[in-house]
């Protein structure tokens, strides 16, 4: 009980100080008042690993601007983007991504990657330099929120068209996760924050900020391009397809590109795989090597799966925070899913199964046991913060973020 005290106190007192920070989500705990100790050799080895997936994703983006649009719909890409998925706004691919990782025997095995909107940004690259602190010990992220800030410049100079651009940074205002995580971004960037129901559009002319300014730039951390193409005004109008349109006519830049979306689309594991196993010259021999290393079969249909007696995950093409997923045994017979059906509208793809390696933490409740997920971020393409999630098996909004330390010592 005295425990159980200690670390309520504790906890509050800490992240209670932490301006503009969601340490609880939903009316319930989110930041943990623990950590988790990783050696230094385990870090650079993450990172390493990172950069091949990405390099493997990154590779696969030039490939698929160039399909024909019945490859593209196949894949469940929506009618209305097929044009704005084949633009190459800047030499990035995805200014940030992350990527999902499950510790595999001595390696890991990549599940997705969140190459478009990916969340969990100030946790890693700013808060955790906090708790290590707080704890006493060195932080794994040490550096990267400079890399991040740097990076964040560099794709908004790389978007300059002309010499004094109007950049506006947006996000729900109401969502303090995704409000906060743009601000952050924002910070040192000559530019504004507008949330999304104060922009404006005018179809053919721009996107204009709530004082009637035409934006050039518009940083949209939060809001997937698969949501915005259903966005409509209080009149009807398409607004979500006109913004793509002005993307498209060279009238307003999007950070992240149009090719993160292209890569956010979980099929593009799928096509990845089916490249690998028919040992397609795409990729180098290194490449199919990095390919059976760190990436799971992954396919369109569940027959291959089922076939070779793996037990899978059925996960919607687009999907988020675990909603819409289930888990198959090995005989095809439904084991576990996810309360949430949000995208069940999305064409699935089937994924081997890979059990998370379960760890004991300190939480609010008490001791728990929970599923470890690995989150490794990619900025311009080169690894930079990684951290935790701890849940259940299939990892959601409700999740919590486990912070990590460097582990110092023998052994």
């Amino acid at each position: 009980m005295s425990e159980s005290f200690d670390y309520h106190t504790k906890r509050r007192q800490f992240y209670e100080n932490i301006e503009g920070f969601w340490a609880d989500l939903y009316g319930e705990e989110y930041a943990l008042y623990d950590i988790k100790l990783i050696k230094e050799d385990e870090v650079s080895s993450i990172r390493l690993i990172s950069e091949r997936i990405g390099a493997i994703f990154f590779k696969s983006a030039s490939l698929l601007r160039n399909v024909p649009d019945e490859t593209l719909l196949e894949m469940g890409f929506p009618q209305e983007t097929l044009s704005f998925l084949r633009l190459k706004t800047i030499p990035a691919e995805s200014v940030i991504s992350r990527l999902d990782l499950i510790p595999y025997g001595d390696s890991y095995k990549c599940i997705e990657i969140n190459a478009d909107t990916p969340t969990f940004i100030k946790e890693l690259f700013s808060i955790n330099s906090l708790v290590c602190n707080e704890f006493g010990v060195a932080n794994p992220n040490e550096g990267m929120e400079l890399l991040l800030r740097k990076a964040v410049r560099h794709s908004i100079n790389e978007s300059i068209n002309h010499p004094s651009p109007h950049v506006v940074f947006t996000a729900h205002e109401d969502n303090i996760e995704d409000r906060e995580t743009v601000l952050f971004l924002q910070r040192g960037v000559p530019s504004k924050f507008t949330p999304l129901h104060k922009l404006q559009i005018q179809r053919g002319i721009g996107l204009f900020d709530e004082d009637g300014v035409k934006i050039d730039i518009l940083y949209r951390q939060t809001f997937p391009v698969e949501s915005l193409i259903t966005d409509e005004d209080d009149e009807g109008n398409p607004i979500g397809r006109w913004l793509l349109e002005l993307v498209e006519e060279g009238k307003l830049t999007l950070i992240n590109p149009p090719s993160a979306f292209l890569l956010q689309n979980k099929a593009v594991q799928a096509i990845i795989w089916g490249l690998h196993e028919e040992n397609h010259p795409f990729f180098t021999e290194q490449e199919h090597k990095w390919i059976e290393d760190y990436f799971l079969p992954t396919y369109l249909e569940p027959d291959e799966l089922l076939q070779k007696g793996m037990p899978f995950v059925k996960k919607p093409s687009f999907g988020r925070e675990g909603d819409t997923v289930e888990i198959f045994n090995q005989h095809g017979q439904l084991i576990h899913q996810d309360a949430q059906r949000t995208y069940s509208d999305f064409i699935p793809v089937y994924q081997q199964f890979v059990e998370h390696p379960t760890i004991t933490f300190q939480s609010e409740k008490g001791i728990q046991q929970g599923k470890l997920l690995l989150g490794s971020f990619l900025v311009n393409g080169k690894p930079a913060a990684l951290g935790y999630r701890v849940g259940g098996t299939i990892t959601n909004n409700l999740s919590y973020y486990l912070p990590v330390g460097l582990f110092k010592g023998e052994g």
